[in-house]
């Protein structure tokens, strides 16, 4: 076969464009026997890494099976952020905020991948929220709009739940510090995942394998860069923070024996029961 300049020029560029794609990488946080590790998830394989997760890792050799230790929520974050109002599918007739709308929920509302969801004995309106969530890899404080993509390390799928009369029913709290942050109401993971697009990904969630939300994430108001840069300019964000970033729609009350599953391109599956608490 007789190679052309055209031909040259042509395998130069493709060259250059596999190379200007960011790499995907997962990572996931798991048991494996009384120890908590990380690794980089590849398929039904673990690679395990050393080091610390937000700073200087590498991988150690060794392998484990997926199925032979239990997911953890994947990283274990200093605080946790979540934005409001976020879709403009899920505004309504609300009219839509001039910027980012905050609010924390505790680190001890966090729950693992394929753990239970439990509904308070005294909630009767609880709800699920399939999100993105952003999980900050570097210190930012006042950053650009510009520089807020340097200090995200990836992506994650979380699940907001809320309980709607405690946020703004008859029984609402000054603060959504129950509504939004009672035990189990922060499921996240399966995955930190790197390299990926965070503005064009779709969202599904499914309520018992039927699907009730359903949204790329261009329909966020305030996309992943925004949100950064509004909270650094006013709470210093560090290496593991989330950022759970709303949700799209409209959402329905939790069951016990429901099951949801929050799933977004490219990052898996976070698939969590319901119980009775």
């Amino acid at each position: 076969m007789q190679t052309t300049r055209r031909t040259v020029i042509a395998a130069a560029a493709g060259l250059a464009a596999a190379q200007a794609q960011p790499t995907v990488t997962k990572y996931v946080r798991y048991r494996n026997g009384t120890a908590v590790e990380y690794g980089i998830l590849e398929g039904e394989l673990i690679r395990e890494i050393k080091g610390d997760l937000f700073g200087d890792r590498k991988p150690s050799g060794r392998k484990r099976k997926l199925s032979e230790v239990k997911l953890l929520y994947p990283c274990v974050p200093p605080k946790v952020l979540a934005v409001g109002l976020n879709y403009k599918s899920h505004l309504g007739t609300r009219t839509p905020p001039t910027s980012p709308e905050m609010f924390y929920k505790p680190i001890t509302c966090l729950q693992n991948p394929g753990d239970d969801i439990a509904i308070p004995k005294d909630s009767k309106n609880t709800h699920y929220e399939g999100e993105l969530v952003l999980v900050i890899g570097k210190r930012a404080s006042r950053i650009s709009v510009g520089d807020a993509p340097g200090v995200i390390l990836g992506v994650t799928c979380g699940n907001d739940v809320s309980e709607r009369d405690w946020q703004n029913g008859p029984q609402k709290d000054l603060q959504w510090w129950r509504a939004k942050g009672a035990d189990t109401f922060g499921p996240l993971g399966p995955a930190i995942v790197t390299g990926l697009d965070y503005g064009k990904l779709l969202l599904q969630t499914r309520l018992n394998g039927d699907v009730v939300q359903k949204q790329v994430t261009s329909d966020l108001l305030f996309g992943p860069a925004q949100i950064v840069s509004y909270i650094s300019h006013y709470v210093t964000l560090n290496p593991g923070d989330v950022i759970y970033t709303g949700t799209p729609g409209s959402t329905k009350k939790l069951s016990p024996g429901d099951v949801v599953e929050v799933d977004i391109e490219g990052i898996g599956i976070l698939r969590n029961k319901v119980v009775a608490g």
